[in-house]
């Protein structure tokens, strides 16, 4: 009879990435996806501790869970990811219903975790960080028949630059780059599948290869250029510091390089970013984004930003929302302080009460908003070449004369446009479409696919 499982990710992209090879490996025990933990004999929570809001779902969720449970004693109930490397034994003792914990090195270990798990003899721990993450990557073979048009690769993982406010070293651990001969099979691979954009993965890719003494991370990017079939290139994340000129020139080098570039400068006071420990100031900040535009004028700028970080003035953060505006960033992703377990800045004093912290993270969502809107305003009238992705979720609803088409721009841009069904080709997915913007919204653009592409 056959075994389903119900995988739950919370987090980030490399999240995303491991819970698709979690999949994989679960395949091969003979599980197969459902889309409810009602439906599943075997449930995986895949978690992220960055920040403790992602951890309250964890534990919302697995309240759920223990009522489920409870009417289907016989369900397997298991934590991964981040807060297990975290929590450990900690989330065992918490969660009763819980039957298994695996931390972010163990998913090479999966298999034997869940046979062990399924003989119901006893709760399995496995937080070992003994060796190198395991480079599986079986999930691209065993999940063809799911063609996707963008994907995610992590070319390494971990972290050693140790931010005041991060956890990432200490649940991901230390950085470890993948070896090029790898990322390029695996990428081949999927493009062989339908896969024509790749995102590179990694909590700092300036630094891919350094201690390996593999190939530069500007290096990676040309001979990942080279796979013929892929269209376009993009990675995340961009650590300031270390945005070397190289990475800027292949802006302007590499036609396969996405014009985007997510560069987290978390706030605009050299105070802040001083005791947040990120090694940059803001004038060398603003520096490379000045030289970012002078090679690739059009390039699209996103940034991640903390408000509310211990010791913040209304002062220092009035540096924050100057910074924002003189960038003038196409989109912010910007989050509330809070305490992680082992990072610095949990055992620092001055701490910023949380009303005034929802407060700034109203005033910087609201002006990020405001900048969103005037960009996506900006680009009415201009050609821009999409990345064709599949048809919009609201196809069904418009004319049927017509077919409504999503994708992306070089720069990360959502566009919708339409294409009448007669003489026009059946499915547009992974194609480039020149498409001329007519119209903005404020999280995507609307426009009309331009005759002969």
């Amino acid at each position: 009879m056959a075994k389903h499982v119900f995988l739950k990710t919370i987090g980030c992209q490399m999240n995303v990435y491991d819970s698709e090879r979690m999949l994989s490996s679960l395949q091969h025990l003979g599980y197969d996806p459902v889309s409810s933990a009602e439906a599943a004999d075997l449930v995986i929570v895949n978690t992220c501790a960055i920040r403790a809001k992602a951890e309250q779902k964890l534990f919302s969720f697995v309240g759920r869970l223990a009522d489920l449970k409870k009417k289907k004693p016989s369900l397997r109930i298991g934590i991964a990811g981040c807060v297990a490397q975290q929590e450990g034994e900690h989330l065992l003792e918490k969660a009763s219903c819980v039957d298994f914990v695996f931390g972010t090195h163990a998913l090479g270990r999966m298999d034997a975790i869940i046979r062990k798990v399924e003989t119901g003899a006893e709760r399995v721990l496995d937080v070992d960080m003994i060796g190198v993450p395991d480079d599986d990557f079986r999930y691209v073979h065993d999940r063809q028949t799911e063609t996707r048009i963008s994907r995610f690769v992590t070319i390494m993982t971990g972290c050693d630059n140790f931010c005041a406010y991060c956890v990432v070293p200490y649940v991901r651990g230390r950085e470890t780059s993948r070896s090029p001969g790898r990322i390029l099979e695996e990428i081949h691979l999927l493009v062989q599948q339908g896969t024509r954009e790749i995102t590179l993965l990694g909590q700092n890719v300036n630094s891919y290869g350094n201690k390996e003494r593999f190939c530069s991370f500007v290096d990676l990017l040309r001979r990942i250029s080279d796979v013929d079939g892929l269209v376009r290139i993009r990675f995340t994340t961009s650590h300031p510091k270390d945005l070397s000129d190289g990475l800027i020139e292949a802006f302007s080098e590499l036609p396969k390089l996405a014009h985007h570039i997510h560069l987290p400068v978390q706030a605009g006071s050299d105070e802040i970013l001083r005791r947040m420990n990120r090694k940059y100031s803001r004038s060398e900040y603003l520096h490379k984004v000045s030289r970012l535009r002078d090679r690739c004028p059009d390039i699209a700028v996103t940034t991640d930003i903390i408000v509310g970080f211990p010791g913040e003035t209304e002062a220092h953060f009035q540096e924050t929302l100057s910074l924002m505006q003189e960038v003038g960033y196409d989109a912010a992703f910007a989050f509330k302080y809070s305490d992680r377990p082992n990072a610095a800045s949990a055992r620092f004093a001055d701490k910023v009460e949380d009303a005034r912290k929802a407060e700034r993270l109203s005033r910087v969502l609201e002006l990020q908003k405001n900048m969103t809107m005037q960009k996506h305003q900006s680009m009415i009238g201009s050609l821009q070449e999409v990345l064709v992705e599949g048809l919009s979720p609201r196809t069904a609803m418009n004319d049927p004369a017509v077919t409504q088409w999503t994708g992306r721009t070089s720069g990360g841009h959502i566009v919708h446009f339409s294409v009448p069904n007669e003489g026009a080709a059946s499915d547009l997915a992974g194609r480039l479409q020149r498409v001329r913007i007519t119209r903005s919204f404020s999280h995507s653009l609307w426009g009309e696919p331009e005759a002969g592409t």
